[in-house]
């Protein structure tokens, strides 16, 4: 048997008694994760959002929000076709194509809309992921793992809002490393990314970023409890979800 015959038997081996000693070491947890949940962490069936635009409808307050989000989440900060952005603004007729009214009050044409990931129930970001780096949590986030994600951009296209960014380059030349937060993770090139609804600070006991510094312009909470803020919200008030005809069912839901 020569050198790299038996170097490759030898790590075969190790492989093996690892797998064997792995179901002895969950069930001497119990079966259980390692790490401790934080006690403040706030929990939800569904997680959903109404963003008021009778509130929040200018450029400068979105561009607010979104200075915020991309600083608390290491956002790189690039000003041309390669932009990250995890909020953003765009027009009435970007925004809702499919919901064009030539009716609708002038006014409503000139505000800016806040945009995001839609965290949809059905999303088509998920479903053509090879690898799952993006997937909904049961809690109805869509969550990304930069781990897996080996840059194909599948989901990018078969996302309908625009939400994702790709790294084209090197992400940490464009922080500012001074004011780094050190409690999100940045990323690498060649990986996807976008709005995670803060699942961090949720983990926490914090609301969204967006959230706290909306002044009450965003309402954040469980869509599937009859009693929360944005239940109450959505039964009080009309609104309307974006590109409606594709499917996705997003739990962002706007009053216009």
């Amino acid at each position: 048997m020569n050198k790299n015959r038996r170097t490759f038997v030898k790590l075969a081996g190790l492989a093996a008694a690892g797998l064997a000693l792995a179901p002895k070491a969950m069930a001497s947890s119990g079966g259980h994760s390692p790490v401790k949940a934080n006690a403040d962490a706030v929990h939800a069936k569904h997680w959903g959002m109404v963003i008021d635009t009778t509130k929040l409808h200018t450029e400068e307050d979105i561009a607010k929000l979104a200075e915020i989000c991309h600083s608390i989440h290491n956002v790189p900060s690039i000003a041309n076709k390669q932009e990250v952005k995890w909020l953003w603004s765009d027009t009435y007729a970007h925004t809702f194509p499919e919901q064009e009214n030539p009716h609708l009050a002038e006014e409503i044409h000139h505000r800016a809309f806040p945009l995001l990931c839609n965290h949809c129930e059905e999303p088509s970001c998920v479903r053509v992921c090879p690898t799952k780096a993006t997937f909904r949590r049961p809690d109805g986030i869509v969550a990304m793992d930069y781990h897996r994600c080996i840059g194909c951009r599948y989901c990018m296209a078969a996302c309908p809002f625009g939400s994702r960014s790709f790294n084209w380059g090197e992400p940490r030349e464009n922080l500012d490393l001074a004011k780094l937060n050190p409690e999100f993770p940045t990323r690498m090139r060649g990986v996807v990314e976008k709005c995670n609804f803060c699942v961090e600070r949720l983990a926490v006991g914090k609301q969204p970023a967006c959230v706290e510094a909306s002044e009450g312009a965003i309402i954040f909470g469980d869509l599937n409890d009859p009693d929360s803020d944005v239940r109450k919200v959505l039964r009080e008030r009309f609104t309307i979800r974006r590109k409606p005809t594709v499917g996705t069912e997003p739990s962002v839901y706007y009053i216009i």
